[in-house]
């Protein structure tokens, strides 16, 4: 069932991306970023508070792992960097808004993927918690987490086609990442207690990576564009994320709170 929970949320979200037009993934990258807020405000980071020790030490983790994804970044720009040498690299910054888009919002399809698979582990333990507590409970719970992970796989989907990646790669990636929820509940199966443990941590982590790469990322993408028209074209997109992850959010409440 952990399996089934992360394949299908991923399936369905690469099946309404690959129904868009190429040229609406540049504007659909506004919904991403409401999607990724949502999710990282209004489902994470709350579940991330209660289950830490305090709201002091999940404040310091979510801080950790926003300079973890800072480095990362860092690192991914070091390697273009040595790549393909600093002065094209410079050059590259500096002329991004004209056909190097791709190359520029690479890296936030990596911090992407790192920071879903932190949340699909983390999904994946809470499926099987409550399949130890119940079946019933369990498939619920298994139900939940694909109807609100449909929107955030939606934007993550988006985000890695913005970032260059084929329909294909994108999809292959998405699955990968997907296995996670597998691999969480097998060992939250058998080492329950300890899992748990790590959940904080894991969800500190995943809710700095969406709220990273869609503050650091992506919005400075979105003020290229100044005019009226594309700017409350941004606005209302961003709300309908938003909107999505607000829709989803009581079925998963019940289910997992």
């Amino acid at each position: 069932m952990s399996l089934a929970g992360g394949l299908l949320s991923v399936l369905v979200a690469s099946g309404i991306s690959y129904a868009a037009r190429p040229h609406w993934v540049p504007v659909l990258i506004s919904y991403a970023i409401g999607a990724l807020l949502g999710a990282a405000f209004l489902e994470v980071l709350p579940h991330a508070i209660e289950a830490a020790e305090s709201p002091e030490k999940a404040a310091m983790n979510i801080l950790a792992g926003i300079l973890l994804f800072f480095v990362l970044e860092k690192l991914v720009l070091w390697r273009h960097c040595h790549d393909e040498g600093c002065a094209g690299h410079e050059q590259h910054n500096h002329g991004h808004g004209h056909g190097h888009g791709g190359h520029e919002h690479g890296r936030s399809g990596l911090l992407i993927l790192v920071g879903d698979t932190f949340h699909n582990f983390v999904d994946g333990v809470l499926i099987a918690a409550a399949f130890v507590e119940s079946t019933p409970l369990g498939i619920v719970t298994a139900l939940a987490i694909i109807a609100h992970e449909i929107p955030q796989e939606l934007g993550d989907f988006l985000i890695l086609l913005h970032s260059g990646y084929s329909r294909r790669k994108a999809l292959a990636f998405n699955l990968l990442s997907s296995l996670a929820t597998l691999v969480g509940g097998i060992l939250a199966y058998f080492a329950l207690s300890e899992m748990q443990q790590l959940v904080p941590v894991f969800l500190a982590l995943a809710a700095a990576s969406m709220i990273y790469v869609a503050v650091a990322d992506l919005i400075p993408g979105l003020h290229k564009r100044t005019e009226l028209r594309a700017t409350a074209q941004q606005v209302l997109l961003i709300a309908a994320g938003i909107a999505s992850i607000v829709f989803a959010h009581p079925l998963a409440e019940r289910a997992l709170g």
